[in-house]
């Protein structure tokens, strides 16, 4: 495995960002149940300055993930994909070859640009991903980019555990896809094949301490189970075992029908009263993504899990905790840990449907929020499917695998576990059921080899600086863009607004047209000097800075008098179109402009040993470029008319950021409502504007009132402050139902909960 023995999983997640950051190279990046695949992710994604985008196979896991799903994101239809042009197939089967799936890369403008820029592809869950749906990614990316390369140049970044669920294949559809695929498995698509991937896999289980359970679960991956290893499993066999009489056990079972009607038996059994929450639901959140049900049944002694890690600073629960419902009302839901003896009250936890899209003024992809859907993070826990279990982890659980329909569930359903301690059978287990997918182990021990890692990284990161410094000083596409919308003037009369324009744009292409032989030779100055033993990455630095100099100087002219005259067609009829079309030279051009603001920065990192991450100074710089630009526009048309009307001009309505300062940390939704609550919002209004109920805004409050981020008198007035204060002289610090049926209608449950969580308990 790539992972060296020598190297902590501590160092080996630090390895994968500078992998990242660093190189092109193409990553899978895998482990163990456990091992913290999902931390690393959301690492990577905070700390890299590549543009990325998170994708996974289906809606829950790219949700799960903070992404959206391949289908929308690629706009690729349903159904199987034949990597022939001439592919012959049944019309009753769904299939794609290449010649039919162009007809579906008719996208827009944005999505385009969007996947022009893209510069890091995220695929999560990839135990699911069809290498057919890999191949029509790939065919995608590079009719779109117009790259005939691997995922069209982009550096892309698996991750997932192959011992997960496998990819789902019709029949029908395999009927023909064995002909093309040894196995539907991501890694045996054709550019995985292409294009080797660097395995990196993480080591350490931070799930499981129990060595002798450790070493089993490893004997199960790897296909080596030992008739010791069924013995000591079989041990835990328990084939009466009533699971009403105990506490914190969990059944996982392998179909649907038999977790539903567990827990509906055991809700059932329960002789207290029913009461019933719905999520509340914002904006675009389509029904097949819901993470949890809409509407969601408690009772008084229910089993619960929670479904999400605490985020808050306490660390209360974790994706996968369970434990006991102790108190319901309108507006509360307690739960009590029996084993730590400990009582908490729950948040409700926000998910969000995002898409991406383009600044138009930074260039940047950025995620925008469709809709929210706000629900308490827990699910009924006497039984779970093993498919939903993935990433649990639990205590106890109770499993039977004599109902196991695909290979590796056993594995999925027993590394949920802690310990062996915590392990009941149904029934014993039998070695066919115990079953591993072989083409999984066969890529798997292909892989096994010791790569070095620093060798690894240095080459990569040479590799990356000559391809970027390639790619940044190679505008073809532009001159292209611009030699054919500048064949769109011809026969447009004198009087036309093409046509007086006529000689700016012969111009605007003269001046492009002289970069290209200075370009070509650039380049070819670069190839000379990487080809070298001992490249000189200074004197490369010097070459690449006098080259900006030089280059910048033209396209940043072109790129003002382009804006300019955008501007200036704006206070004219009907030039709609002709505006659309400049709109999307002007983006092409700040494009190219950035990637050379980019590349001279990076190579500057990359000789000087600077970390290379999101968080670099010179990032505002080249993100606030475009913005400085416009205003420079906009002051020029002020000076020239004073009567232009700026808030209606075409910048304000293309570039809505136009008033923000440069991209800066993304904002959570506490911070979201903490601003607006600094800029004197009420809590109503707050509700009003984001679409919340007051009781979800309350609770962003609570939260920022215990982490002293605002104060009570910021969300209630002194009176209603001194009337609670005389409230709460013998409040303990326990449910604040008994002090609502105390006050009836005198205080709201916002209020309560307010002034608790001023409190210092």
């Amino acid at each position: 495995m790539t992972s060296n023995d020598t190297y902590e999983t501590n160092d080996i997640a630090e390895f994968t960002e500078r992998f990242i950051n660093q190189t092109k190279r193409t990553i899978f990046l895998t482990g163990k149940a456990g091992t913290g695949k999902t931390t690393l992710l959301q690492k990577i994604v905070k700390s890299t300055y590549k543009q990325t985008v998170i994708v996974a196979p289906t809606g829950i896991a790219a949700l799960n993930a903070g992404g959206v799903t391949i289908h929308s994101f690629f706009q690729l239809p349903f159904g199987g994909f034949i990597p022939d042009f001439n592919a012959e197939f049944n019309d009753r089967v769904r299939l794609e070859s290449k010649s039919t799936l162009l007809r579906h890369f008719t996208m827009n403008n944005q999505r385009r640009a969007i996947i022009r820029n893209l510069e890091l592809l995220i695929v999560d869950e990839v135990s699911m991903l069809r290498a057919d749906l890999l191949d029509a990614m790939d065919w995608m990316l590079r009719n779109v980019r117009k790259i005939n390369e691997p995922f069209g140049g982009i550096q892309v970044l698996f991750i997932g555990d192959l011992l997960q669920l496998p990819p789902v294949v019709k029949q029908a559809e395999w009927n023909y896809l064995r002909n093309y695929y040894k196995s539907p498995f991501f890694f045996d698509s054709k550019v995985i094949h292409e294009v080797k991937p660097l395995y990196i896999e993480l080591e350490k289980v931070y799930r499981q301490a129990d060595e002798k359970f450790i070493r089993i679960l490893n004997n199960l991956r790897n296909s080596e189970i030992t008739d010791t290893d069924i013995e000591i499993l079989n041990s835990h066999v328990q084939q009466d075992f009533d699971a009403t009489k105990h506490d914190d056990y969990i059944t996982l079972t392998t179909h649907n029908a038999d977790a539903d009607k567990i827990n509906r038996e055991a809700l059932d059994r329960l002789n207290t009263r029913t009461t019933s929450y719905d999520a509340e639901i914002a904006g675009k959140f389509p029904e097949h993504l819901y993470p949890i049900d809409e509407t969601m049944h408690l009772k008084l002694g229910a089993q619960v899990m929670f479904i999400k890690n605490d985020i808050s600073p306490d660390k209360n629960f974790y994706n996968g905790k369970m434990g006991k419902i102790i108190a319901l009302s309108k507006y509360e839901v307690k739960v009590q840990f029996p084993l730590e003896n400990k009582i908490i009250e729950v948040e409700k936890y926000e998910w969000n449907n995002i898409q991406y899209t383009l600044n138009p003024s930074t260039g940047e992809v950025e995620e925008t929020v469709l809709g929210t859907f706000v629900h308490y993070p827990l699910k009924l826990a006497w039984a779970i499917t093993v498919h939903k279990s993935q990433g649990l982890t639990f205590d106890k659980a109770i499993i039977d695998v004599s109902k196991v329909f695909v290979p590796g569930q056993s594995y999925v359903a027993l590394s949920r576990l802690r310990s062996l301690d915590g392990l009941v059978l149904l029934n014993p287990i039998q070695p066919n059921r115990l079953t591993t997918n072989i083409e999984v182990a066969a890529f798997t021990k292909a892989n096994d080899t010791d790569e070095d890692l620093e060798k690894t990284l240095v080459d990569g990161t040479f590799e990356y600086a000559h391809d970027m410094l390639q790619k940044s000083f190679d505008w073809m596409e532009l001159m292209n863009a611009w030699h054919s919308h500048k064949s769109t003037y011809k026969n447009q009369g004198l009087k036309s607004q093409k046509g007086k324009n006529l000689t700016w744009m012969t111009q605007q292409v003269q001046l492009l047209e002289s970069t290209m032989e200075a370009s070509r030779k650039f380049r070819s100055q670069l190839n000379k000097l990487f080809l070298q033993k001992n490249t000189d990455l200074s004197f490369v630095e010097e070459r690449v800075d006098a080259a900006y100099v030089y280059f910048f100087k033209i396209f940043d002219g072109i790129l003002y008098s382009t804006l300019k005259i955008m501007a200036e067609l704006q206070q004219k009829s009907n030039t709609k179109q002709y505006n659309e079309e400049l709109e999307e030279l002007d983006q092409l051009m700040t494009e190219t402009i950035i990637r050379l603001k980019k590349s001279k920065q990076l190579i500057h990192a990359i000789v000087n040993k600077l970390p290379l991450e999101k968080d670099q100074h010179w990032e505002n710089e080249i993100l606030a470029y475009k913005q400085g630009k416009i205003a420079v526009v906009k002051q020029e048309m002020r000076k020239e008319n004073a009567s232009f009307d700026f808030d209606t001009d075409f910048i304000q309505v293309r570039t809505k950021s136009l008033k923000k300062e440069p991209k800066t940390k993304k904002e959570s939704t506490y911070d979201i409502t903490l601003r607006m609550i600094k800029n004197g919002n009420t809590i109503k209004e707050i509700a009003k504007e984001r679409q919340f109920s007051s009781q979800t805004i309350t609770s962003h409050c609570e939260r920022l009132l215990k982490t002293e981020k605002i104060e009570l008198l910021e969300v209630l007035n002194s009176k209603r402050i001194n009337a609670l204060s005389d409230l709460f002289d013998n409040y303990d610090g326990g449910s604040l139902g008994e002090l609502k049926e105390k006050v009836g209608k005198k205080f709201t449950w916002d209020e309560l909960k307010l002034y608790r969580a001023s409190l210092i308990i």
